[in-house]
């Protein structure tokens, strides 16, 4: 007897390996044929391929994909999900099946979400980004895969680049080469216990996304000596699981931001399964049922369960001194 969501979990991964600018495309392909009654939460749109102004974008995207769809199927993949020579697709098709992703959310049912390059900026600096797609059912994250195509394999590996952090819920969280042809055996990830001098903040790179002045005021609080790791995309969430950093603190820059479900849905589940905790700023559970948003934004902490209590209570000082 398969275990829970295995069917998704071998899809969601394969997909994801694929991932890359034609990543919506491609993704939208492959969950269209394999589970047909799924919606999709989506961050990109077709508007801009559409346009007048749009023939270069849209022809380059339309290549990209169909390099992908049509190339030789991998051991993993399957013809029937629309992959392998002659499943090329047209412009047109392209862009109905980008457009694919433009369902609303809900709270119950079930749906996918997917950010096809999070981390855009450290996307166009050859740094970190992901691909990031979760299935969501009954407002609960059950499955997250974020394919991490630049984060080294490991701290001891600085050169070998290209990780796949998988979790599924009740089944553990586990990270894979980004290649489906590496040999390599799952490493099952649990997020260690951190010394005092180990312990570090893994934060945002760019300034707009995370209030970083508040993050020094925390690290104060928690008598972190280290200095934090920053880096883009849910990369961070990859890394917080396997060690890499001991806090993911992310607080919101200023009023009316409200983040977006695809940029925390795999991380949520992936921390949880490593054996750490992830709520708002508050203490309280993120809610993947209010739509397309996680609704009025009091931040996000994850962490191991032995210092999640003491990363809130160092945020409650912080907000009380009124940094």
């Amino acid at each position: 007897m398969s275990s829970p969501y295995a069917a998704e979990k071998q899809v969601a991964v394969a997909a994801v390996r694929l991932g890359d600018f034609s990543a919506q495309a491609v993704i939208n392909t492959i969950l269209g044929r394999t589970f047909p009654s799924d919606p999709i939460v989506g961050e990109e749109d077709a508007a801009d391929m559409r346009a007048e102004s749009g023939a270069a974008l849209r022809n380059r995207i339309v290549e990209l994909a169909n390099e992908t769809l049509t190339a030789p199927l991998q051991p993993d993949e399957h013809e029937s999900w629309g992959l392998g020579p002659g499943h090329a697709q047209t412009a047109e098709e392209i862009m109905d099946v980008i457009d694919k992703g433009n369902y609303g959310g809900s709270r119950t049912g079930r749906f996918w979400t997917l950010d096809p390059i999070d981390g855009t900026k450290g996307f166009l600096r050859g740094e970190q980004y992901a691909v990031c797609l979760a299935l969501i059912v009954d407002s609960r994250v059950e499955l997250g895969v974020i394919g991490c195509p630049n984060l080294p394999t490991s701290s001891s590996s600085p050169d070998e680049r290209g990780c796949v952090f998988v979790a599924v819920r009740n089944q553990g969280a586990y990270q894979l080469p980004l290649s489906a042809s590496s040999p390599t055996l799952p490493i099952n990830l649990t997020i260690p216990t951190f010394s005092q001098d180990t312990l570090n903040l893994l934060e945002s790179v760019e300034k707009a996304h995370a209030k970083l002045s508040f993050n020094e005021r925390v690290a104060e609080v928690l008598g972190v000596k280290r200095a934090p790791t920053r880096m883009d995309s849910q990369a961070k969430y990859g890394a917080l699981v396997r060690g890499d950093g001991g806090v993911y603190l992310r607080m919101p820059t200023g009023t009316g931001y409200r983040e977006k479900i695809w940029d925390h849905a795999p991380g949520a589940v992936l921390v949880e399964e490593a054996g750490g905790v992830i709520t708002d700023s508050r203490g309280q559970p993120l809610d993947f049922g209010l739509g397309r948003t996680l609704g009025e934004n009091f931040g996000v902490v994850a962490a191991g369960k032995e210092v999640h209590s003491r990363v809130l209570e160092a945020v409650k000082k912080a907000k009380e001194e009124g940094n």
